[in-house]
């Protein structure tokens, strides 16, 4: 089945006039009759009943020319927008990130983005995962892109790459020579971790309880910058994703943690019923492209 066979059953169907459906789709009237025995006996069904000179719609007629006719729309929106792309894209592209991806996957994937569509605006805030979800509930932002976020019904969530939680010491802190760490070791340890209110710290309580630990959590800091700072000033250790603390100047031990491994699942976010722009469409399948090239050297999900 061709596209022309689409377009010929539906100017049929739309005058049932063997004539006038020939000049509407610029073809001869032998051309159509033609084409349109072709589609039925693909189909293997009859579409029209000729009587004379008057043609009449089938049963079977009836019910494909809704499905042909949503079908031939929707490729001809396609084709309208992918001529469009050779006009520069203008817009503004809204985007909620957490702090991780806002420190070198994301900028790199934005210099990349506005080198081809340099007419477009990109703007970006940096945000918790709650606030992001609120962002696009409210349409203040186009797509999120985070962690994996508790259960919600209206967010769509389309999984980007996986990424283990390490332990994070200075050079001088007791474990900084292990190679690996058991979860249950880190009981009684002092830890500065980020509040209850982060879903990655629910996701440490989980991981600490399973393993009957309970750490010595000495502060609780909002961002990863802050808990370095006190690291750097205190022998103590943090639980952080590799990739977040490699974006610092000092160098730190990073040391794996098992039984369990705390990982996260970085993402995109999307509100479904929310119709995204051409400039955020494309901006959203560079994001793919970066991540499946491995942009983070993490484990696609």
């Amino acid at each position: 089945m061709e596209l022309r066979h689409l377009r010929y059953f539906i100017a049929l169907a739309g005058s049932l006039n063997f004539t006038r459906a020939a000049e509407r789709v610029h073809v001869t009237q032998s051309t159509l009759s033609h084409q349109i025995r072709q589609l039925e006996e693909e189909l293997g069904q009859r579409l029209f009943d000729r009587k004379g000179k008057r043609v009449v719609l089938t049963e079977a007629g009836e019910s494909f020319l809704a499905y042909a006719t949503r079908a031939l729309a929707v490729i001809d929106q396609g084709l309208s927008e992918l001529k469009q792309t050779v006009i520069p894209m203008t817009g503004t592209v809204r985007i909620g990130t957490t702090h991780t991806f806002n420190l070198g996957f994301l900028p790199d994937c934005i210099a990349l983005f506005l080198k081809h569509n340099p007419t477009v605006k990109v703007v970006i805030e940096e945000l918790s995962g709650d606030a992001i979800t609120e962002g696009l509930k409210e349409e203040q932002l186009d797509v999120g892109i985070a962690y994996r976020p508790e259960q919600q019904k209206e967010i769509r969530f389309e999984p980007l790459f996986n990424e283990e939680l390490a332990l994070v010491v200075g050079h001088t802190h007791p474990l900084a020579k292990r190679k690996r760490l058991r979860i249950a070791e880190l009981h009684r340890e002092s830890l500065v971790l980020l509040p209850p209110s982060f879903s990655t710290r629910r996701l440490l309580d989980e991981c600490f309880s399973a393993a009957g630990a309970e750490p010595n959590v000495i502060a609780e800091m909002n961002t990863i910058p802050a808990m370095l700072g006190l690291l750097a000033r205190e022998n103590v250790g943090t639980i952080a994703a590799p990739s977040a603390v490699a974006e610092h100047s000092k160098p730190w031990r990073i040391i794996p943690l098992e039984g369990p491994t705390p990982i996260r699942t970085h993402g995109l976010l999307f509100m479904d019923k929310h119709a995204q722009t051409p400039a955020s469409m494309a901006f959203i399948t560079l994001i793919r492209k970066q991540a499946m090239a491995g942009k983070r050297g993490a484990t696609p999900a």
